[in-house]
């Protein structure tokens, strides 16, 4: 059985470093063989070389690419050039600086044989970040139930079959959000439980500002829907102010509204020309195993 683990990173070469030594050191049973894809989102800082004993990691390679196109893009061209060039039975995407935990790559895989061939996703049980956002968080899940009718527990972090890689690649929303594109092409997952990790070095990235781009990604993906469930409150939402309108009984209206343009401004991210042609946008492949 063959594993691709796909990494994008953005000069966190250090943490990825780390991520690759406690890689190697997990307790894969043998008849999986472990690969390692490393998308560079077109670093600033040079990766240091290192020699490694990696025994347990069958190969690495580093897709270096041209341009600078962020980390759901960098997953789709890894997806893409996965299932073009490499020879694989499951792939399993993840961040490359701790906040996904190695440890449960090997629980990732002990339910293939579990899973009749369903995608497997990490379900959040656990965050490492503070109250504040942990509250954030739930309302952007919450947000997301109510406008898509998705209830979207996972990330990144999964471990996809090979057919739902062919699917995710010929989908248009997953050049612009993984998760979503994943729910809306996929309706039956074999859950697991994951605990959000602490980042290896340096403070998380996942602030306020970048939770919400990627909560509209997502709903984004369901904007038709969107629409019409939008459509339905705003007529209602009138019918119940229309005796007692104000500025302050139109707030929900207008962030609405707001919302509505912002995902309708995310989904021009949706291109279908650029995620075919992403390939072209590898400068080189450099293996260091």
């Amino acid at each position: 059985m063959k594993i691709k683990i796909l990494i994008p990173v953005y000069n966190d070469w250090q943490s990825v470093s780390k991520l690759i030594d406690e890689i190697n050191n997990l307790l894969i049973e043998p008849g999986f063989q472990i690969s390692i894809i490393i998308v560079n989102d077109a670093s600033n800082h040079d990766r240091q070389d290192e020699d490694k004993n990696l025994e347990n990691i069958y190969s690495i390679k580093i897709l270096n690419m041209k341009m600078n196109q962020g980390h759901a893009r960098c997953i789709a061209t890894g997806l893409k050039y996965i299932y073009e060039k490499e020879d694989f039975n499951y792939v399993i995407p993840m961040d490359g600086d701790g906040e996904d935990r190695p440890e449960e790559i090997q629980e990732f895989i002990n339910q293939i044989n579990n899973s009749n061939g369903k995608p497997i996703v990490g379900e959040r049980v656990k965050r490492s970040e503070n109250l504040i956002f942990k509250i954030c968080y739930q309302i952007h899940k919450l947000i997301t139930l109510t406008f898509t009718g998705k209830s979207i527990k996972f990330g990144n972090y999964t471990c996809l079959p090979k057919n739902t890689v062919e699917k995710m690649i010929n989908e248009k929303a997953t050049w612009n959000s993984f998760s979503g594109s994943l729910s809306k092409l996929e309706n039956d997952f074999f859950p697991i439980s994951s605990i959000r990790g602490i980042r290896y070095f340096g403070p998380s990235k996942m602030n306020f500002s970048n939770l919400l781009k990627h909560s509209l990604s997502i709903i984004s993906v369901f904007r038709k829907k969107v629409l019409i469930r939008s459509a339905l409150f705003i007529a209602l939402y009138i019918l119940l102010i229309k005796s007692n309108a104000s500025l302050i009984t139109a707030i929900p209206l207008l962030l609405l509204l707001a919302m509505i343009y912002s995902i309708s401004n995310l989904a021009l991210r949706e291109n279908m020309e650029e995620f075919d042609n992403s390939l072209k946008n590898i400068e080189d492949v450099n293996q260091i195993k």
